[in-house]
């Protein structure tokens, strides 16, 4: 199989690290601007607007390294693509809610719109590492710097963006990319596999058993793998956008050169040693309780 599609690229370096969760730069906003509802994920209730009882005085979670054990698993698998930074430093200017009260409801809104803009400009920049997707990367670049011009914007331009209508262009895009790399990686197979098994955007694969299935090149867009026994399987080159990997069982399977995968997605599932990664993504710590 060719994997000339995978992370690579003039978009690569910085951009990826800008888009990745710098806690030390953030005033907390995930721990005060999200709601989240007593759970197998979160052992309390908290509503949006409402500092989490873990957050300390200087922004920092005063349980961060016993929060699985606590009940708060949901908290490790959460990831801002580094908006919670964008929003503390740039959009207001290091001015912390707790010192402006006033701006306090703002900045938590404003945060949940830099999240989306951030998701997007992670799945843009990987479009743009795709080769089989050149003859559309004169447009992804566009949609890039359109995207990065928005989170440029203030406040107040920001609470009154269409963010719903940008993601629906970017995401037309984002599909036409997907469809060209995966028509290229099937071609290159079709030789060697017989006949595969396709699914529609938002499957419902919740508890699947699809141990050592291939899945190579499939559109699991939206699917739903809670749960799935996805040991073994091959998925490279499979689109992965918004697929919920809560608690599936990735040991041993193949995940280089997927999709659109983000951490959030992988921190999400059980995988151990064997499960390969696409570079961009760490290996969770808690994998390591599953076992090789």
């Amino acid at each position: 199989m060719s994997e000339n599609h995978e992370n690579s690229g003039p978009f690569e370096g910085s951009s990826r690290r800008n888009l990745q969760a710098d806690c030390e730069n953030c005033f907390g906003l995930c721990c005060v601007a999200l709601p989240f509802a007593a759970s197998a994920d979160f052992a309390i209730d908290k509503a949006a607007g409402q500092p989490c009882q873990n957050l300390q005085s200087d922004f920092r979670c005063g349980v961060h390294s016993s929060l699985r054990k606590l009940g708060f698993r949901g908290c490790t698998v959460y990831d801002c693509f580094g908006a919670g930074q964008q929003v503390s430093k740039v959009t207001f200017g290091g001015r912390d809610w707790r010192q402006n009260p006033g701006s306090a409801k703002q900045m938590y809104e404003v945060f949940t719109i830099m999240w989306q803009l951030h998701e997007l400009l992670w799945y843009l920049t990987e479009a743009l590492t795709l080769q089989p997707a050149r003859m559309i990367h004169g447009e992804l670049r566009l949609a890039l710097e359109e995207t990065q011009r928005l989170t440029r914007l203030d406040p107040d331009s920001l609470m009154e963006l269409n963010v719903a209508a940008h993601r629906a262009e970017v995401n037309a895009l984002l599909l036409r990319a997907s469809e060209l790399v995966r028509a290229e990686a099937l071609r290159s197979q079709k030789e060697h596999s017989g006949r595969r098994k396709t699914y529609g955007r938002g499957a419902d694969l919740i508890g699947a058993k699809l141990r050592g299935a291939n899945l190579s090149g499939a559109n699991l867009r939206g699917a739903y793998l809670i749960a799935a026994d996805l040991r073994g399987a091959d998925l490279r080159v499979a689109d992965l956008i918004g697929a919920d990997f809560r608690d599936a069982d990735l040991r041993g399977a193949d995940l280089r050169g997927s999709i659109f995968l983000t951490q959030a997605q992988i921190n999400s599932a059980k995988g151990d040693a064997a499960t390969k990664l696409p570079p961009a993504l760490t290996r969770p710590t808690h994998w390591s309780e599953f076992g090789a």
